[in-house]
């Protein structure tokens, strides 16, 4: 599989739930980095966080691709990521930087603005009150 078919794949599988399929697509020592927050290091430490996090019924996650870029063993992602927690839908804008090496990802840094988070989350508490006013998933243009 290419790096971009090793990257959307991950990311797809963590939208359907299934983090161990998604985690045999990391490298042992993987570097998660969201930026401006701490280093995760371990495939085993990616995978615990995702478990917690999906062992909440009421927990998910949704990716929605705009751009994706390789440039040889490196893929650039331009993304809407929601996050749900019950009724609230958080969808924010996500900039990810993935290596792939021997079809498995070795860094996954993902960037993000902290203001588009907090508007966002805003958003979504308000949608999970008022329904019509609930974020729905973007309009792709690609």
């Amino acid at each position: 599989m290419d790096a971009a078919g090793v990257v959307t794949d991950f990311l797809k599988l963590l939208e359907v739930r299934d983090v161990d399929a998604a985690c045999d697509l990391l490298a042992d020592d993987v570097e998660y980095m969201n930026v401006s927050l701490p280093t995760i290091h371990g495939r085993e430490r990616v995978r615990r966080i995702f478990t917690r996090m999906m062992a909440r019924r009421s927990a998910g996650f949704e990716v929605y691709f705009h751009n994706v870029a390789v440039d040889g063993t490196s893929v650039l992602t331009e993304r809407t990521d929601v996050l749900i927690f019950g009724p609230v839908r958080v969808q924010i804008w996500v900039w990810g930087h993935f290596d792939v090496a021997a079809g498995q990802i070795t860094v996954w840094k993902d960037y993000f603005d902290w203001w588009n988070v907090a508007a966002a989350t805003v958003r979504g508490l308000v949608g999970a009150v008022v329904p019509s006013l609930r974020p729905r998933p973007p309009v792709l243009t690609v």
